[in-house]
């Protein structure tokens, strides 16, 4: 295989990589009715005057299903974090109980289940045109290739193996998509 072609697939595969990886983060912040640390990733709380994430000023752990807790490092930072959880319009409800701050993650109705899977399938097309944006920069590289003396089989088969490419990421991309749907309907 020529080695502009190599070069092409491989930025190919960064590029679609790249894609899941957001889809998958994106899908991760979703909540599914289940307590989880990584819910409270884009709380940002004020600290010495500058905005800094939860997680740089406190430990966040779930010790059941339905409860967050947050230990924050310095004790003068439970309003701050309480503020920030309230800021972030996540509809959680802070508690702070002089140690900690607990937040109950109340039950997720229908409606709000069927929102959030609407909004993970949203995050799925968002992936998907990130897949065929990466594959038409890839064509478009075999063809000026081509153009500059690669032969039009070995382009054929370099778009042959872009296409491949791109079917096995939009799979990856759908088996997250339908495995956080099934995590947000499971009552």
């Amino acid at each position: 295989m020529n080695e502009d072609i190599k070069i092409v697939l491989s930025e190919l595969k960064r590029s679609s990589e790249k894609a899941l990886e957001h889809v998958a983060a994106e899908v991760g912040k979703l909540r599914a009715g289940k307590a989880t640390p990584s819910m409270l990733d884009s709380v940002m709380v004020e600290y010495y005057g500058s905005k800094v994430p939860l997680s740089q000023v406190a430990n966040v752990n779930t010790p059941d299903p339905k409860t967050i807790i947050v230990k924050p490092w310095e004790k003068g930072m439970l309003d701050e974090i309480s503020k920030g959880v309230m800021y972030a319009n996540l509809g959680l409800n802070p508690q702070n109980d002089g140690e900690q701050v607990i937040i109950n993650v109340p039950p997720l109705t229908e409606e709000r289940r069927l929102q959030l899977v609407k909004q993970a399938k949203g995050e799925s097309e968002n992936g998907k045109i990130g897949l065929r944006s990466a594959r038409k920069d890839a064509i478009d590289t075999i063809k000026m290739l081509e153009k500059e003396g690669l032969s039009e089989d070995m382009a054929k088969d370099a778009e042959a193996e872009v296409q491949k490419l791109i079917e096995v990421y939009t799979k990856r991309i759908e088996d997250t998509i339908a495995l956080k749907e099934k995590e947000i309907m499971t009552i």
